[in-house]
């Protein structure tokens, strides 16, 4: 029996390297690597032999006889990728020869060890240090403005997905490393400058992500009542950046800009069960003030139809488990192409934006709907559509992404929120990984290879004398 990858793939390509058979894909020397919302397993050449499942640090990957209800749909998926594929040559084994290891990206054994800064705890940092770690005799300072590492996997993960923010304890087993030191609660630019870690360092990799929301630009959107979803995110994370009582859950119906899987992490959050969330990560002072929420409605708002919305099918899956409606007529969901294809089946109203929503906790879908104004004199009351459709609501969250924020001292590209370099390299000796080098795109995975081309272009760096 084959096995299946699921919902909550990061697709870091461990399980790539482990498979005696070559039947995971994409690898990340594939032209649609990165591009797919998760690796896929080939059931025509898995030979059952589960090291892929072993080596997952997400636990993503289970035999499909043994998918629960909610995750047989993987199993059609894996398939599904491999419909037009040819067969892998030959199925069988195909185990290596034993041979010394080679580090193909080390320095030379008589170059006197490096001394790296790392600033930023969060995938893109901990692939960087995993790297200079395994891969060199480095040592390695770990930097973070806040008091507790971890990063996205921490504060940006949502707490029903335990099995993503696992990958937060492999990361964590680096942190008590012989030649690491954690330093918490040190911000670059307010308790040491970019110029003071130059001088302290051999060379500086900044994988600071991209911590600011995206605006809408649209009036009402200073309104009280009108959130970033960031805020919400960080809230129920509890990042020590955000008060207890940060969100109000005060209003019945709460609109959400927006249609990738932050949003859909923020409906779902907002329209569960508290007691279902009990025994997660979910912060305390957010599990109680949900326990007494009078949301009953989350409307997630896509400028566009459903075959382009941002989520990833299974982020989409996993929302299909909840009340899941859509309003108006959609005539791409029953063409049943593509993204669009996965709401098949999703009950269609035309909803009546003006009365109060039902009773039940529930979220609506609801595509070609571009905000224009968030309603309100004082306090958000409603958002204002192109069409002129008016959806009277208590909170308005906007989830249409995220962009980097300066670092002083370095140089920064406003446009794209990035700051600009050369395969990573700033200038030499200071590089940069994860989001603030390539913009807010690619889930945890995609740090890995993002990481080892920082890295190498370091250690090339180093090994001709340009770092400074």
């Amino acid at each position: 029996m084959a096995y299946a990858i699921t919902q909550t793939c990061c697709a870091d390509a461990s399980c790539v390297s482990v498979c005696p058979v070559n039947c995971i894909h994409p690898t990340p020397d594939e032209p649609d690597f990165g591009s797919t919302d998760l690796l896929h397993i080939d059931p025509r050449a898995c030979i059952d032999c589960g090291a892929c499942a072993d080596a997952c640090p997400v636990d993503a990957i289970f035999p499909v006889d043994a998918l629960t209800a909610s995750l047989q749909s993987y199993s059609d998926l894996n398939a599904a990728y491999y419909t037009d594929r040819e067969p892998a040559p030959d199925p069988s084994p195909n185990f290596h020869a034993w041979a010394p290891p080679v580090f193909a990206r080390s320095i030379p054994s008589d170059f006197a060890p490096l001394d790296v800064a790392v600033v930023g705890t969060g995938p893109a940092g901990m692939y960087a240090v995993e790297d200079l770690l395994l891969h060199t005799g480095s040592r390695v300072t770990l930097i973070d403005r806040l008091p507790v590492a971890g990063g996205l996997v921490r504060f940006g993960v949502a707490p029903d997905h335990p099995s993503t923010k696992r990958i937060g304890e492999t990361f964590a087993r680096f942190h008590h490393h012989p030649r690491l030191r954690l330093r918490l609660g040190l911000e670059v630019g307010t308790d040491v400058t970019v110029e003071e870690l130059a001088r302290r360092h051999d060379a500086v990799i900044y994988a600071v992500g991209a911590s600011s929301a995206r605006r809408l630009g649209i009036p009402g959107e200073e309104l009280p009542g009108s959130v970033a979803a960031t805020a919400v995110v960080g809230w129920y994370n509890g990042h020590p950046d955000l008060a207890a009582d940060a969100i109000d859950l005060s209003a019945e119906r709460v609109v959400v800009v927006g249609t990738g899987n932050v949003a859909l992490d923020v409906a779902r959050i907002l329209t569960a069960d508290p007691g279902t969330l009990r025994g997660t990560s979910i912060a305390p002072e957010a599990l109680a003030r949900l326990e007494s929420s009078k949301v009953r409605e989350v409307v997630l708002l896509g400028r566009h139809g459903p075959e382009t919305a941002a989520y990833t099918g299974p982020e989409l899956l996993a929302l299909r488990e909840r009340e899941l409606v859509v309003d108006g007529d959609d005539r791409t969901i029953a063409a049943g192409d593509g993204k669009a294809g996965l709401l098949q089946g999703v009950p269609v109203e035309n909803i009546d934006w003006s009365t109060p929503p039902p009773e039940r906790r529930r979220i609506v879908l609801r595509f070609h709907s571009a905000p224009v104004e968030i309603l309100g004199d004082s306090q958000v009351r409603g958002v204002r559509l192109a069409d002129d459709t008016e959806i009277a609501a208590g909170q308005v969250v906007s989830a249409v992404g995220q962009r980097g924020t300066p670092v002083p001292g370095l140089p920064f590209d406003a446009e794209t929120g990035t700051i600009p370099h050369t395969a990573g390299r700033v200038r030499p000796g200071t590089y940069v990984v994860g989001w603030i080098k390539r913009g807010p795109s690619g889930g945890i995975g995609a740090n890995r290879t993002c990481a080892r081309e920082t890295v190498s272009t370091l250690l090339a760096d180093a090994i001709n004398g340009r770092l400074g």
